[in-house]
């Protein structure tokens, strides 16, 4: 790549809206390849670095796991992905993405039982303290009663 049309690490941040020490994990981990170096050291990225971390950030920003973005790119890279492959990987994380909002109905509902104990008083006893210290209990007694629903 010609240093005159590549992009520097802050470039590149600037223009994918990603934070530069996340660009530097990314390539440590393998998610985005190794960019050229111009003589003195610097990164040089070009057009295929920013459509790739496009790609990445917004994956993240649906929820996709950096492994389930590593799996679509592996497909990605080796042209070998069928419309079919990515289908899958997508009902899996519409799968993940439904016991998450399962678990933050549970959540909600033991919050929303801690705020209920609480008798917004100005006295240091909280009971949203105390549950918070034993939120295990909380979380068992709502399974308890989502089993025998």
């Amino acid at each position: 790549m010609k240093a005159a049309n590549a992009l520097s690490i802050g470039a590149l941040s600037k223009h994918s809206g990603v934070n530069i020490e996340t660009i530097r994990y990314y390539e440590k981990i393998g998610v985005m390849p190794t960019p050229d170096r111009s003589a003195s050291g610097y990164r040089l990225y070009g057009p295929d670095h920013l459509k790739r971390l496009s790609f990445v950030r917004r994956g993240r920003q649906l929820g996709f796991s950096l492994d389930e973005i590593r799996g679509l790119l592996r497909l990605v890279d080796g042209d070998t992905y069928t419309c079919a492959q990515v289908r899958e990987l997508t009902l899996d994380h519409v799968a993940e993405i439904r016991r998450k909002i399962a678990d933050l109905k549970r959540l909600k509902r033991v919050m929303e039982e801690m705020a209920a104990q609480c008798s917004g008083g100005r006295a240091p006893e909280c009971a949203i303290i105390d549950a918070l210290f034993d939120v295990r209990q909380l979380l068992a007694k709502d399974n308890t009663r989502l089993r025998t629903r």
